[in-house]
């Protein structure tokens, strides 16, 4: 199986003053993902918690939400032209009966976010997809010093990135700002995939009183991911796109953008958040 990490030799340049030494990078390696034997998409990632990564893409993609639909996940062997098993494919086995919708036409309308043709479809397809509906379950009432502290606890649990400063993070947090898990990859939506796919092997969904962290930007992606696995808030530390805006007010999601220091911005479902004060509007 792949490393997480590999040396490479880089010339270091400090001060005027060059040196020779090995460097930690982050792993990136495709992972092909096949259902049912069949070829269904391919990711460049961090290898490790494949089979989680791929659980949690068929999960935001509205083809498992529930453990019992799974029926098993293995590495592909013979994956190359000599034989061997190169650890990057995996093949999903549903469980008969489950049904599978037609993956290739949503995936092409809204599931990657460079795919050019998000717009209304995108948004339709994910609000009628989704198993739990996140306006249906109890609300939260979470403080924003709460959610001013959990960057610090994200920062605090990223160990490959204190090694390569190359990983993104996701992470899952209760109402009360316990640390539930917490993923790195290369990839921001594989970071995603990883705990949603955790979740389902351990049969958790929906995560309807977590709120997910992102280390990086809240793309249309993932907010998808969020609203598909029942996550009710999605915080990141940089900034939203219009369409990730767009999704969270016709889904009822909270989506909250630059949260930093003592500071962040609600995009949507502010309803969620105790507010202690009323904020000036310019």
């Amino acid at each position: 199986m792949g490393r997480v990490t590999e040396r490479r030799k880089v010339i270091r340049i400090r001060d005027g003053a060059i040196s020779s030494r090995p460097d930690t990078l982050v792993t990136e390696e495709p992972l092909e993902i096949r259902l049912n034997g069949k070829p269904l998409a391919i990711t460049m990632r961090t290898p490790g918690d494949d089979f989680a990564l791929a659980a949690g893409f068929l999960v935001s993609e509205g083809v498992l939400t529930e453990q019992s639909e799974l029926q098993n996940i293995v590495y592909c062997a013979g994956a190359t032209t000599d034989g061997s098993n190169t650890y990057n494919v995996v093949d999903i086995t549903t469980t008969p009966g489950t049904p599978i919708p037609d993956i290739t036409l949503q995936r092409n309308v809204y599931t990657t976010s460079s795919c050019g043709l998000c717009g209304k479809a995108s948004l339709d397809a994910v609000r009628t997809t989704t198993r739990w509906p996140i306006n249906d379950t109890p609300p939260l009432h979470i403080k924003t010093d709460l959610l001013t502290s959990l960057p610090d606890q994200l920062r605090t649990a990223q160990h490959v990135f204190d090694r390569t400063g190359g990983l993104h993070a996701a992470a899952l947090f209760t109402e009360h700002g316990e640390l539930i898990d917490i993923r790195e990859d290369v990839g921001r939506h594989n970071a995603v995939d990883k705990l949603i796919g955790r979740a389902l092997q351990h049969n958790h969904l929906p995560l309807s009183r977590l709120i997910l962290l992102v280390s990086g930007r809240a793309s249309f992606e993932l907010a998808q991911k969020a609203v598909m696995a029942g996550i009710p808030v999605l915080a990141a530390v940089s900034a939203p796109s219009s369409l990730a805006v767009d999704l969270a007010t016709e889904t009822g999601l909270t989506l909250i953008g630059f949260l930093r220091g003592h500071s962040m911005n609600v995009y949507a479902g502010e309803h969620r958040l105790a507010l202690q004060s009323t904020t000036a509007q310019t």
